[in-house]
C-alpha cells in the first residue's frame, strides 16, 4: 500500500473508532507495525492534524486537516443521523460500509459541541423487521447503472418460473417491503420493476446502452406523472 494511501486510512480509522484508540488497534486497521504506526502518527501531526496521546495511552482525532469545518443546526444533525442510520438497515455491506464512514467524516469536521449532538442525537432508527435479502450482488447492479451498462439476469416471478433476460438497469429503489431494480427489460420491450430477492444471477452484458439511460429515467417519471408507472 501506498504510504498515502496508508495514511489516509489511519485518518479515517481515527475519525470512525472510539477514542483514545490504542496503537496496536490502529496498526492493525492500516496492516503495518507498531514502529511505522508511530511515524505514521508523527506525519500526520507534521501535516496539521490534531492527535492527542502517547504510546501506551491511545490516540484521538481532535482537529482533522482533511475535512474543512462544517456548520449545521441541530435538526440537521438529527436529520443525518437518522437518514444515515436507514442506510445501515436497509442497505447491502458495501453500502451500510459507505454510509458508517460518511458519517464518522461528518461528524469529524464538527465543532465539538456539534460532535456532542451527533453522538446524542434524539432521533434513532430501528426496525424489527428485515428487508428480503438480496440474492444477487447489490454493487453490480449499482455499477451497471452508473457505467450504463446492459445486464443479463435470471428472474423467477411469483410462481417461480424463471427466465433469462437482457436488461437496461436504470435505477435501484428501496421501497417499504423490498428493493426493487426499475430497468428497460429487452425482452419485453418495456419497463420492469425486478425484486431484487427474485434474480438469481446477474453478468455485466459487455454491452453499453449509453446514452439512453436519464432519456429513460425521464420517460419514466413522465410514465409515473401520468399514472401508468
Amino acid at each position: 500500500m501506498a504510504r498515502s494511501d496508508r495514511l489516509l486510512l489511519l485518518l479515517q480509522a481515527l475519525r470512525s473508532l472510539p477514542g483514545p484508540v490504542t496503537a496496536a488497534r490502529l496498526a492493525a486497521e492500516t496492516e503495518v507495525s507498531e514502529r511505522t504506526l508511530y511515524r505514521d502518527i508523527e506525519a500526520l501531526r507534521r501535516a496539521g492534524a490534531g492527535i492527542e496521546g502517547a504510546a501506551g495511552y491511545g490516540y484521538t482525532l481532535t482537529e482533522d486537516p482533511g475535512l474543512p469545518p462544517q456548520s449545521f443546526s441541530r435538526i440537521e444533525i438529527e436529520a443525518l443521523v437518522m437518514g444515515l442510520g436507514e442506510v445501515t438497515y436497509r442497505g447491502d455491506p458495501e453500502l451500510v460500509a459507505a454510509a458508517e464512514a460518511a458519517l464518522s467524516k461528518i461528524v469529524a469536521s464538527l465543532t465539538e459541541r456539534q460532535q456532542r449532538q451527533a453522538a446524542h442525537a434524539v432521533v434513532r432508527v430501528h426496525r424489527y423487521g428485515r428487508p428480503p435479502v438480496a440474492t444477487v450482488d447489490l454493487s453490480l447492479l449499482r455499477r451497471a447503472c452508473w457505467e450504463e451498462e446492459a445486464l443479463d439476469i435470471g428472474y423467477r416471478d411469483a410462481e417461480g418460473t424463471e427466465t433469462r433476460r437482457r436488461i437496461w438497469p436504470l435505477a435501484i429503489t428501496y421501497l417499504e417491503d423490498t428493493t426493487v431494480l426499475l430497468a428497460w427489460c429487452c425482452l419485453r420491450e418495456g419497463f420492469r420493476k425486478f425484486r431484487i430477492e427474485r434474480i438469481c444471477g446477474a453478468a455485466l452484458a459487455g454491452a453499453s446502452f449509453r446514452p439512453r439511460r436519464v432519456g429513460l429515467l425521464r420517460e419514466y417519471v413522465a410514465l409515473m406523472r401520468a399514472g401508468k408507472g
